[in-house]
């Protein structure tokens, strides 16, 4: 199997098995070429880069104690998922399921964004090979949009934004959907796993685009199964990197006399690693130092791949600051559902707990997943006339969960201790 990235392509030839290469610089270089892209590349590099530097100035000023300690917000970011090749008349059943492959798919990159994958506690064995390097937490919250969807879209308030039979059919983007982070899945031939603007713009309707193979985790659905090794949604991780900035860790993938990603806490690597290599078996450029294998930027299978640096967090943020305002801020549950409407307790529990709503909610759907996205409980509650809703995760393993809930009033998702 042939993987080739040209620039903004992450490509997989699916079709034949086991190695990946990179065409970057070919691509990097049609770009350049072309005076529109080029210029809308350079715009877009150059309001980064001022965010990039202040975010640098206030990491030194508060290491020396000269800054006010910062107070971390959750950056929420609205998502839309498009299945253009599903038909709209298709029936509930397979809507159903393509909707609950893309919350599984969203939880899989609210935890890989934020640190809080299962898989991240290897890190802890790993973390001796690669000394100065830490886990990048990013603090975002990925959330599938819910309100004041697009005008002739057919969706409703409450109803989540993925779509079936739409304009992405003709091509990548959308103005339709500008604003929202887009992810389109659809046959994208033997050739291709997915692709991503590097970097991206909300506000131009730009997607990343993901084959039927490798969106989401668990079963799948009819046409949409995620194929081992690309089954955990990691090529998804990997291709919104893109979008928020992020280079290849092995740069331009021509050796080490060349280019890397630019960032000091990922060891410069000349090429690519695939596979599932063991903690610090490949090395890197300068002597003594390992290639930073298991980082989401490289192309080692789904299964092998589990952190970001912290400087490629800060690389990320800086972006995100650079574009969050072309995000729709009005396509999202209002905080007050989370904080006025209901509430869960005992918070630690044993994998039994209760949902206690402060105002009857007569239809409302609960959803348990772990930090691998596996739904592990999920039930619709029509005609509720109750307050108080009992829930039991059958046989819980110890660790964190997350609920989804939701009604016609929004979506919201809330963290669980098992205990």
């Amino acid at each position: 199997m042939k993987l080739k990235l040209f620039f903004t392509l992450f490509v997989v030839q699916i079709a034949f098995a086991q190695q990946r290469t990179c065409g970057m610089q070919e691509k990097m270089q049609l770009i350049m070429a072309d005076p529109i892209q080029k210029q809308h590349y350079l715009e877009r590099q150059a309001k980064f880069k001022i965010e990039y530097e202040k975010l640098l100035a206030l990491q030194v000023a508060n290491k020396a104690g000269n800054s006010e300690k910062n107070v971390t917000v959750t950056t929420r970011i609205p998502v839309a998922v498009h299945f253009p090749s599903v038909s709209n008349s298709s029936s509930a059943a397979i809507k159903t399921c393509l909707r609950g492959l893309a919350q599984t798919q969203v939880n899989v990159i609210n935890a890989d964004y934020n640190a809080s994958n299962a898989d991240i506690s290897n890190w802890a064995a790993a973390s001796a090979f690669y000394p100065g390097v830490s886990v990048g937490n990013l603090d975002v919250q990925f959330i599938l949009a819910t309100q004041n969807h697009p005008a002739g879209t057919g969706l409703t308030n409450g109803t989540v934004a993925v779509t079936f039979g739409t304009d992405f059919l003709l091509g990548d983007n959308d103005a339709t959907w500008s604003g929202y982070m887009n992810f389109v899945i659809k046959d994208i031939g033997s050739n291709l796993l997915g692709y991503s603007p590097y970097p991206g713009s909300p506000s131009g309707g730009e997607t990343v685009v993901m084959n039927t193979i490798c969106f989401g985790s668990g079963a799948g659905c009819t046409g949409y199964v995620p194929t081992s090794p690309y089954n955990l949604g990691r090529t998804v991780t990997h291709e919104l990197g893109h979008f928020f900035n992020l280079d290849h860790t092995f740069g331009n993938d021509n050796g080490c006399g060349t280019d890397d990603d630019g960032i000091s806490d990922t060891p410069k690597v000349g090429y690519a690693s695939y596979g599932c290599p063991g903690n610090g078996s490949v090395n890197g450029c300068v002597s003594g130092q390992k290639a930073l294998t298991m980082n989401y930027m490289d192309y080692v299978d789904d299964p092998c791949m589990y952190m970001f640096s912290a400087g490629q967090k800060t690389v990320m943020q800086a972006y995100i600051n650079s574009i969050y305002s072309q995000f729709l801020t009005n396509v999202l549950t209002n905080d007050s559902f989370v904080k006025n409407n209901f509430s869960i307790f005992p918070n630690p529990n044993k994998g039994s707990f209760n949902i206690q709503f402060t105002d009857v909610i007569n239809h409302f759907s609960v959803e348990i997943f772990d930090l691998m996205g596996r739904v592990v409980y999920e039930n619709n509650f029509n005609e509720s006339s109750s307050l108080v809703h009992t829930i039991n995760i059958e046989n819980p393993n110890r660790g964190v969960y997350f609920a989804n809930i939701k009604s016609g009033d929004g979506i919201v998702t809330k963290k669980i201790i098992v205990e």
